[in-house]
């Protein structure tokens, strides 16, 4: 069996492919912009639920690549904590905890320092719904009752205008629902929404965008012979398309003659 050869998108790549999804676009359609399948987009877009995860950022008040490389120079030169702590402006509290979390004064180095400081950063923090268990079980609870989750804030929010901890807004319920990682709402309760999809399409999406459900080269009923409207030639017909419950349709035909 002939194994399939992995995708990566550049970072550039990634960012326009949630424009472009923000925006309404299909997977098929982005999946067209970058000659590639729409599996590939699936694979970018699914991990956050269709949901563009924010743009991460460093503090102002971490350490910097710049202030580890005089970390390390510093003990390489011999420098105690105290004075390279002085010489970066820190406290020598912040310099020992560095040093101490990444191999000690013999082991430290910039780079796989700064690179493991980044990916701690990565901790999800705990949302609304995983700290405050009630608000979570009335949540599901209106959830399995076919509630949307905008009704849902609605509601929580006129019934405790007062109480923050029993109020959450809709897109965090969304966000707790697409993005399993989060462990706080559970993926069964997806199949309770009235829009039955695996991953958050944008506000904007329509199939429209993408020429679906669209007629190519279409002609007005406007447009049509004057020979159609006297009914004097056979051979001009006229349908249309008839929709019932439960997925049936029927077509009709007439020759307008």
């Amino acid at each position: 069996m002939k194994q399939r050869r992995r995708i990566y998108y550049s970072a550039a790549q990634r960012a326009e492919i949630w424009d472009r999804w923000q925006r309404g676009e299909s997977m098929s359609s982005i999946g067209r912009g970058f000659e590639r399948e729409s599996s590939s987009i699936f694979s970018v877009l699914s991990p956050s639920g269709g949901i563009r995860p924010p743009d991460r950022k460093r503090s102002g008040r971490a350490l910097s690549l710049a202030d580890r490389e005089e970390i390390s120079r510093g003990l390489v030169a011999g420098r105690s904590l105290r004075a390279i702590a002085v010489q970066l402006g820190r406290a020598p509290s912040t310099i020992s905890r560095e040093v101490g979390r990444n191999g000690g004064a013999d082991q430290y180095r910039a780079t796989p320092s700064d690179q493991a400081a980044w990916d701690r950063t990565l901790r999800p923090k705990r949302c609304k719904l995983a700290c405050h268990p009630g608000l979570r079980r009335t949540v599901s609870r209106k959830l399995r009752r076919k509630w949307s989750p905008e009704q849902i804030a609605g509601w929580l929010k006129h019934s405790f205008p007062d109480e923050d901890q029993h109020r959450v807004a809709h897109e965090t319920i969304y966000k707790s629902l697409y993005i399993q990682a989060r462990g706080v709402l559970k993926k069964e309760l997806l199949g309770h929404l009235r829009a039955k999809r695996t991953i958050r399409r944008s506000r904007h999406a329509s199939l429209k965008q993408d020429g679906l459900g669209q007629i190519k080269d279409a002609v007005s009923i406007s447009e049509r012979p004057a020979s159609v409207e006297d009914r004097a030639a056979p051979g001009h017909w006229e349908g249309d398309l008839i929709s019932g419950g439960r997925g049936s349709h029927v077509v009709t035909l007439v020759e307008r003659q």
